[in-house]
């Protein structure tokens, strides 16, 4: 199934983290054959800023994935609850 949006969120989303004024990024990728790649960078090391940025970031993710799965935030977050504990960072 191709959706005809993707190539264009994708082009983008490429552009957005080229931009000179980014404070925090995150991209994560699922190939076809299942592979996941995670890429997360801020610009700071202050535990503060860090969570608010983790906080923005998965608020986001989860309102749009959500709302694009016709689940609520709270089905989603837990299924990435027990995904992230499954999970093994590299």
């Amino acid at each position: 199934m191709t959706n005809s949006q993707f190539d264009d969120v994708r082009e983008r989303a490429a552009e957005a983290v080229t931009e000179n004024e980014l404070r925090s990024a995150y991209t994560g990728l699922v190939h076809e054959d299942g592979r996941h790649e995670y890429y997360f960078a801020n610009d700071t090391e202050e535990v503060a800023e860090l969570r608010e940025a983790a906080t923005i970031q998965l608020g986001v993710l989860l309102r749009v994935l959500a709302d694009r799965s016709d689940s609520s935030v709270e089905e989603i977050t837990d299924l990435a609850v027990e995904r992230a504990e499954q999970m093994q960072l590299r």
